[in-house]
């Protein structure tokens, strides 16, 4: 029967690493990843009765291939500290690592918790993250956004959830798209991307008439109303911040 070890990076996550370490107390292991945090994060997560490492930040994906190599089991689970294992899917991970698991990586829906509820809709949503795996065929890899688990011979999927608390109210989604977007824009630029008017005029409705009606944000109210909207204003920014990297020639 593998162990599992869970793996959790954190930066001032004081306000949520405790939730998140409990909802992995019944794995084998829980490793925490700090990047020097100011806040009681490290103390926190102690506390707990997590393994705490601190290390300067190198970036997503660095850091948590690093916290991986440091594990103690070969079987990673790769929580956020704004995420959740919910009891079903530890439920759900457990029967799997009974035995010795057909494939060497699991992914699984994501579910949001913003605006005042549960969002199953829009882009936001089933979000499958790979998050499960065994580092001896799995790594973390990406740039700048979008990073992500490759699995040898691909992954599985589970059915049971993670829950997300991303957001903690519209200022803090605005700040996020701000930044992401800076990221996003630049690696499209390195990667040779470019952008014309017709994007900025194309791609943001198209991105709204996505969210609202085909991935049916419709029904989530005016919750589902405004994620359409910001994911729209997302993907706007991107493209209008690729085309500045354009003129300035960067």
């Amino acid at each position: 029967m593998p162990k599992l070890s869970v793996t959790i990076i954190t930066l001032n996550e004081a306000d949520h690493i405790a939730a998140a370490i409990d909802s992995a107390s019944w794995a084998d292991e829980i490793l925490v990843v700090d990047s020097r945090s100011t806040d009681a994060t490290v103390d926190i997560a102690r506390g707990k009765g997590a393994t705490v490492l601190s290390r300067d930040w190198s970036g997503w994906i660095d850091q948590k291939n690093f916290a991986a190599e440091r594990a103690s089991h070969d079987w990673i689970f790769s929580l956020d500290a704004d995420e959740r294992i919910t009891p079903a899917l530890a439920a759900e991970i457990k029967a799997l690592l009974a035995t010795e698991p057909a494939r060497r990586g699991y992914r699984m829906p994501r579910v949001t918790h913003h605006l005042g509820r549960w969002i199953r809709t829009t882009d936001f949503y089933p979000d499958y993250q790979t998050r499960l795996y065994d580092r001896r065929a799995a790594r973390w890899r990406g740039k700048y956004v979008h990073e992500s688990v490759s699995v040898d011979g691909g992954a599985g999927q589970l059915r049971s959830e993670i829950e997300h608390y991303s957001y903690r109210d519209l200022r803090d989604q605005l700040e996020r798209i701000n930044q992401y977007t800076t990221l996003a824009a630049r690696q499209m630029h390195e990667s040779g991307r470019r952008a014309g008017l017709l994007d900025l005029i194309v791609h943001p409705p198209a991105a709204f008439l996505r969210n609202y009606v085909l991935r049916r944000g419709i029904v989530d109210g005016a919750a589902g109303l405004t994620i359409s909207a910001m994911n729209a204003y997302s993907v706007f920014l991107k493209f209008a911040k690729l085309r500045e990297l354009q003129r300035k020639g960067a």
